[in-house]
Order: C-alpha cells, then sequence, then structure tokens
C-alpha cells in the first residue's frame, strides 16, 4: 500500500516550516542535525535536507524532536503558526 501525500503530492507537510524556522533562527542544516543528536535523535544533515526538499517522510517522533530543539508547539511545524517569511533571516 501506498504511503499517504499531502493533497499537493508532498510527503511531509513540514518542508517549508522547517526551512523558516531555521531561517528565524539562523542555524544550518548540519548545526539542527547536531542540536538534534545532542537530544539522543539519529538525524543528520541528510535527512534534514531530505525532509526540507519533500524527499523524506517524517515520523511523529522527529517531528516532536524537531519541536523539542525549536521550542515551538507541533502546530508551528505542521501548520506554520507563528511563522513569518522573513528576507532579512540568514542561514
Amino acid at each position: 500500500m501506498p504511503k499517504p501525500r499531502s493533497g499537493t503530492g508532498e510527503k511531509n507537510l513540514i518542508s517549508q516550516n522547517l526551512i523558516l524556522l531555521r531561517k528565524q533562527y539562523g542555524i544550518s542544516q548540519r548545526d539542527l542535525a547536531y542540536q538534534l543528536q545532542l537530544l539522543g535523535f539519529d538525524m543528520d544533515k541528510n535527512v534534514i535536507t531530505r525532509i526540507e526538499t519533500n524527499q523524506r517522510f517524517v515520523t511523529d517522533i522527529e517531528v516532536q524532536a524537531l519541536c523539542r530543539v525549536f521550542g515551538v508547539d507541533y502546530r508551528t511545524l505542521i501548520d506554520g503558526e507563528g511563522l513569518e517569511e522573513s528576507e532579512s533571516a540568514v542561514l
């Protein structure tokens, strides 16, 4: 049975919101992976890249881990609540 996708065919709902969060916090994919590893989650830079480019499904455990790193609610990561795209944010 095929895995479910969003209405637009994406493999996850968080890709763009994850990118925006990283920009707001000014951290690279590598730094994010490092923070996740410090918390005990086995996610490297390649995993972050694949999530952000919609090449990978995301588990609920991974969503929870990302929320812990950024100190946000899951609705921020999934629905983008409270996120604003900022052109001045730098990776």
